[in-house]
């Protein structure tokens, strides 16, 4: 298959890099300095195993790729820019071109299928990270990352058994599921501690906060009539097949929305995590003020471009506990406990 990657961010750049290593026709999407950079030297890809400099064709918009020839895209830009993307792809690309949202959440394929009928979620388990231009690193070796696919909603096709079966050639572990959905709720449940990671620093997600958000989450979940994989399913499925290491010495400081604020880009994917509990919690009558409060603080930070770790989490702890941790923050109360020093 050739595919085309819209977002070479840390997940996108890091299987597009992959595939085109394993022979596969790959183009990236890519914005800015990041794409000066790919097209000028090619894709620093880094992880345990050593360094490589991958070339493969980088572009700035989708208008710039010959979609007579067929494609599929692996859509792996932010949430929050998931339909300003699907808009440029649809002025360009065949209606019947397959969507894989190799996304977080579960707000990007319900856009997608506006759009295009043929949609495919991935469950994705991939530590990556992207913090320079054209450099992306991939932390786990030799599987580079888990990614699981399915149809959108529900089923499995050819285009699924082929796209991970391209994935399996490509260093990734990659099984077809007929309920994908129910993974990736679980998943959605995992990446509420990205927040506090952005928020607080990676050392507090396992912690307090950590329990509250998880909490809160699975409760909306149930209430939405939503199935999740179990927890024991999702470590299972991860078994010891991801094996992080340290590259240059160093290991991964944080995941994706504690990248976003690391490079300053002036917003974060929090609405689409913590959100989408707090938008299913205000439908169905489930309080969620330990998500909410994050996902404020993490807007804010994003806006005005503070660094990751700016709150510290008893601060957090504390305001919840005054609150009774059942009543939502006042407008305004969540950003006094930012550190503005």
């Amino acid at each position: 298959m050739r595919y085309v990657v819209f977002g070479a961010g840390a997940i996108g750049a890091v299987v597009g890099g992959r595939l085109s290593q394993a022979g596969f026709e790959v183009t990236l999407i890519a914005r800015g300095a990041h794409l000066e950079a790919l097209q000028a030297r090619g894709l620093r890809l880094e992880s345990p195993a050593g360094t490589d400099t991958v070339h493969l064709s980088a572009v700035g918009h989708p208008g710039e790729i010959d979609w007579r020839r067929s494609r599929v895209v692996l859509m792996a830009v932010k949430s929050q820019q998931t339909l300003a993307a699907l808009v440029e792809l649809a002025s360009v690309a065949p209606p019947e071109t397959p969507i894989v949202c190799l996304q977080n959440g579960i707000a990007n394929e319900p856009v997608a299928i506006r759009l295009f009928p043929n949609v495919y979620a991935v469950s994705v388990a991939c530590p990556t990270s992207h913090l320079g231009a054209g450099v992306v690193q991939a932390w786990s070796t030799p599987v580079t990352g888990l990614l699981d696919i399915g149809c959108y909603p529900a089923g499995i096709d050819q285009v699924c058994e082929a796209v991970a079966a391209d994935f399996r050639a490509a260093t990734f572990s990659s099984c077809t599921l007929e309920k994908i959905g129910r993974w990736k709720n679980r998943k959605l449940l995992t990446n509420l501690g990205n927040a506090i990671e952005a928020v607080c620093g990676p050392h507090e997600r396992q912690g307090q906060l950590g329990y509250l958000v998880t909490a809160e989450g699975e409760a909306v979940l149930s209430a939405a009539g939503l199935d999740v994989a179990t927890a024991q399913e999702d470590r299972d499925r991860r078994a010891d097949l991801l094996q992080p290491g340290k590259i240059a010495g160093q290991t991964r400081p944080g995941g994706s929305s504690w990248q976003s604020l690391r490079r300053g880009t002036g917003d974060i994917e929090t609405d689409y995590l913590n959100g989408e509990i707090v938008l299913l919690g205000r439908i169905h009558g489930i309080p969620t003020p330990a998500n909410e409060l994050l996902q404020r603080l993490a807007r804010e930070l994003a806006a005005t471009r503070h660094g990751p770790g700016a709150v510290r989490a008893a601060a957090i702890l504390e305001h919840l506990e005054k609150a009774r941790v059942m009543v939502r923050p006042a407008d305004g109360q969540a950003i006094d406990i930012l550190d503005r020093r």
